[in-house]
């Protein structure tokens, strides 16, 4: 990948303190398989050249994720063996050999454009080129679910592994806000607006039902928590957790991006990469991205007993990627 190997102590048994030892390939950086070579014999204040902070921080995510899965083990691992389905989020690159877990709503359409880059064999080279519904035609990248099982396999034990995540609710209303305030997004409404006010508003009018568009962030609530619509069918992509689309407890992913540190966690990735000199992570910020204040505003006509419920319907991924419990919220 490219990464430039200075110096690293690793634990290892029957190493004395005095010996530092210098690892072998890239994986040694991502806290998985740890090889190392002979130890060389360096005095004790080269040893206080560790792994950089941004390594650092990743492995304390990484340890955040196991923890989680293990402390939650019956509910995080409802199913022991992930069949190719599961799979559809992870997009390959096979020339950098990374793979990628889209979340929507976590700056998956920039991570996106800068995959088809990667991808592109120089048809690309400026990701804010591509425009943004190019980046979501799903023939445009190769996800790891159209492989054969033995190739799935090997990609996962080699190929280096990331996914961003973002404080669940800000994440939510971010999807409510696109997907039901937006004239535009008819689809959303045909398919889930009318369902949600059919269910969840009484005396709704003939064109309320018929239309779907005019959806209240209380009425999208109580359809998430409503039991009848987990047992119908997954949630949509745009609010299933993450845990569920990237399966964080089953696969182990090398490196946990986090939207509140999108633009400097981006770049240390495609820095491991070995492209960081030629692409960089598009900076270019909405005006309009929802905002911890929005979220808070969002959630003051929810009734704690709805708040109360909606947070263990995300509470694995709040837990998993260290988000605390936002102070706006009035748990029973």
């Amino acid at each position: 990948y490219g990464i430039p190997l200075w110096p690293v102590w690793v634990s290892c048994p029957g190493c004395v303190p005095s010996q530092l030892l210098v690892p072998l390939q890239p994986s040694c950086w991502l806290g998985m398989r740890i090889r190392v070579s002979q130890p060389l014999d360096l005095p004790m204040p080269v040893l206080s050249l560790q792994l950089s902070n941004t390594a650092i921080l990743h492995q304390i995510r990484r340890d955040q994720v196991t923890d989680t899965c293990r402390a939650n083990s019956v509910s995080s691992r409802k199913r022991r063996v992930l069949t190719p389905n599961d799979l559809k989020h992870l997009v390959v690159d096979e020339d950098h050999e990374m793979i990628y877990c889209y979340v929507p709503k976590v700056a998956c359409t920039n991570w996106k454009r800068v995959m088809m880059v990667l991808t592109g064999r120089g048809k690309y080279s400026d990701p804010m080129e591509i425009p943004a519904n190019e980046a979501h035609v799903s023939s445009n990248l190769k996800t790891l679910n159209q492989y054969s099982i033995p190739e799935i396999n090997h990609r996962l034990k080699n190929y280096m592994k990331f996914l961003f995540v973002r404080e669940p609710f800000e994440r939510l209303v971010s999807a409510y806000r696109n997907k039901f305030t937006q004239k535009y997004n008819t689809s959303f409404h045909k398919r889930y607006g009318t369902k949600i006010v059919r269910r969840q508003r009484k005396n709704a009018t003939q064109e309320a039902l018929r239309k779907g568009d005019d959806v209240k962030f209380e009425e999208f609530v109580a359809y998430l928590i409503d039991p009848h619509t987990q047992r119908e069918e997954p949630f949509n992509e745009h609010w299933q957790t993450v845990y569920s689309l990237c399966h964080p407890c089953h696969i182990h992913y090398d490196l946990i991006g986090k939207y509140e540190t999108l633009e400097e966690d981006s770049n240390y990735i495609l820095q491991l990469a070995g492209v960081g000199n030629y692409l960089k992570f598009p900076t270019y910020a909405k005006s309009t991205r929802t905002t911890d204040e929005m979220t808070t505003e969002f959630f003051q006509n929810i009734s704690s007993e709805h708040q109360t419920q909606l947070y263990e319907v995300y509470k694995l991924d709040f837990l998993m990627f260290n988000y605390s419990v936002p102070s706006y919220l009035k748990l029973e």
